[in-house]
């Protein structure tokens, strides 16, 4: 059975507007999202499910980067995400049907920070801790392997395997 892992991914760069959910991604943003999507693909990280905020500019990250990955599902629009809190995030990735061994949330931070920190129990790269705690940035991505099932994941229960902001 292929390990479970779970990918935590900050939307891209956002135009600033007046409506918060209603922000599109910038050109540089779309380059970015287009990035991450190429750096899933060569890492071999094609979700089997994926959790995608309500905001505007989530669901666009979404979709450029899923543009490069084969054949991945349809995103799963979650309210909870764009809640923006550890205990909204950790409540929706919790629902996880047991057959997903690879679920991707792209949502916002602070949330996606706090959750990358509350998770990591401190055995996985250093390299990936100290870039994830130098600022959970836009476009970026935390690859995790949790130990337990994601219906029973909790605070330290994951290893922080990898860090990235592809196109940087």
């Amino acid at each position: 059975m292929q390990p479970r892992r779970l990918l935590l991914i900050r939307h891209a760069q956002a135009a600033h507007g007046p409506v918060d959910v209603d922000r599109p991604l910038t050109e540089p943003g779309a380059r970015h999202a287009a990035a991450l999507g190429t750096w899933l693909a060569q890492a071999g990280l094609t979700p089997d499910r994926v959790l995608v905020s309500p905001a505007r500019r989530a669901a666009q990250t979404w979709e450029q980067a899923s543009a490069a990955l084969a054949a991945g599902p349809q995103p799963i629009v979650d309210a909870r995400i764009y809640d923006n809190s550890l205990d909204s995030l950790l409540a929706a990735i919790r629902e996880t049907p047991e057959e997903v061994t690879t679920l991707a949330v792209v949502g916002h931070n602070p949330s996606l920070a706090e959750l990358a920190g509350a998770l990591d129990d401190g055995q996985g790269s250093p390299t990936a801790r100290r870039d994830a705690r130098a600022g959970f940035r836009t476009g970026a991505v935390a690859v995790f392997l949790p130990a337990p099932p994601f219906a029973a994941l909790e605070p330290g229960a994951a290893t922080l395997g990898d860090f990235a902001v592809p196109g940087d």
